[in-house]
């Protein structure tokens, strides 16, 4: 069956529903859902084994170029921003257009592994040759049957203060990046920060480009370009295809000045990324105790109804030397260091990494419901909160009604006075 086109999913779950259902699925569309009936078995079916069905991952924030890079030529040994930035500058200069395309396809094959199928990428062009940008151009053609891959042209040492950046910039997006980056807190001074804004929003109006910007990813209280990214959005109309990512500014924010911004955030209906493995790992490195988390409002966006989501950052690179590329870790952590731990929050929890994500990358025709793509995923889990307490692997990923992956859940024995299955609460129902 994982070779042919499936017409039927049975023994499936769903969220938020009771009892077990079934997908039919015609020309690569969800045609129905419906109730399943016992020891009804059609024909080019696949048997769900009682798992949950949820919308593929989304991977909103990764550095594609940068993957699978750590320890080489050397390790980061402080685990620091600055020692990354460091290593990371030794390794640039062994960039070829191969060595791009084999590392991102390595991690997009990991992603792909781990019920990923939407993935936005940074790409630095802070590079005259472009080399990087030109590769991931090829691998979002090659991978497109499996993966569907947004660019973003990353100006990674600024628009202004890089000598030609701008036009470095607006070069990427003629080539075909599908984002137009910025990082204005790492421009020279705060004016250069604000007028590179400007030339974003500029760019992308002018070649109908989404925005995503690296915004105040620092600790310092004093870095508010995420005001500037929100009034220019809501005066020129474009909040849903603005994101602010990081803004771990933001967690140290005075209450009175984040009341005030928080009404501009909702008024300009931009989204926001934050990345927890890598923002609680990076930020507070200047602090003594305590130490900040710094890791963006994600609870009260929530709260305000303002679209937030998670992303990894980095996959085994100088900045983060672990991972691979499984989104429920990101999960686990961001749930953890948000206090987002009441049943209900974590039971939800799934959203942050699938539905909040496809806003924030403006997915067209997304989700599990009739009429929308038969790409899906089936956890091993009964609900969304025994997914993230157990990790679960992904059982099945389909695209377009066939099966791109799928794992065999391990079986661990103990062997007391008998052997025993230990499944940590879940039993599939055959």
């Amino acid at each position: 069956m994982l070779n042919h086109t499936i017409k039927h999913i049975h023994n499936i779950r769903l969220p938020e529903r009771d009892g077990l259902w079934r997908i039919d699925i015609d020309n690569q569309k969800i045609q129905a859902i419906l109730p399943q009936h016992e020891g009804e078995i059609l024909p080019n079916s696949l048997d769900g084994e009682g798992g949950l069905v949820t919308a593929p991952f989304v991977e909103p924030h990764i550095h594609l170029d940068t993957t699978q890079t750590a320890g080489q030529p050397s390790w980061n040994q402080s685990g620091t921003l600055f020692e990354g930035i460091e290593r990371w500058a030794e390794r640039k200069a062994m960039l070829t257009h191969e060595d791009v395309k084999n590392r991102a396809w390595q991690t997009l094959k990991w992603q792909i592994a781990n019920g990923i199928q939407h993935v936005r990428t940074h790409v630095d062009v802070s590079d005259p040759t472009l080399t990087a940008l030109k590769a991931m151009l090829e691998v979002k053609q090659e991978i497109a049957p499996w993966v569907d891959v947004q660019i973003v042209a990353f100006p990674q040492e600024g628009i202004l203060s890089y000598p030609n950046g701008e036009a470095l910039l607006e070069e990427a997006l003629r080539l075909g990046a599908d984002v137009v980056g910025a990082i204005p807190h790492f421009e020279f001074t705060r004016e250069y920060g604000v007028e590179s804004l400007h030339k974003t929003f500029a760019l992308a109006q002018k070649y109908d480009r989404l925005i995503d910007v690296h915004c105040d990813e620092i600790d310092d209280e004093q870095s508010r370009f995420v005001e500037t990214v929100a009034a220019l959005a809501h005066a020129q109309g474009m909040g849903s295809r603005v994101t602010a990512s990081h803004t771990t500014a933001m967690h140290s924010y005075n209450g009175a000045y984040t009341s005030r911004l928080f009404r501009l955030l909702k008024m300009s209906g931009i989204n926001f990324v934050a990345n927890p493995l890598v923002n609680i790992h990076l930020q507070g490195r200047f602090d003594t105790y305590p130490k900040r988390r710094g890791i963006t409002r994600v609870k009260e966006m929530l709260a305000a109804d303002i679209n937030v989501c998670f992303g990894h950052d980095d996959v085994f690179d100088p900045w983060y030397p672990l991972g691979t590329a499984n989104m429920l870790q990101v999960l686990h952590m961001g749930l953890h260091v948000c206090q987002l731990m009441g049943y209900q929050q974590i039971n939800d929890g799934l959203k942050l990494i699938s539905e909040y994500s496809a806003r924030t990358l403006n997915l067209q025709d997304y989700g599990v419901s009739e009429g929308k793509r038969a790409s899906l995923l089936i956890l091993p889990a009964e609900n969304g909160f025994d997914a993230v307490r157990r990790q679960v692997p992904v059982r099945y990923s389909v695209r377009d009604g066939q099966v791109i992956a799928n794992t065999q859940p391990a079986v661990t024995q103990i062997h007391l006075e008998q052997t025993e299955i230990i499944r940590y609460g879940y039993t599939p129902k055959i």
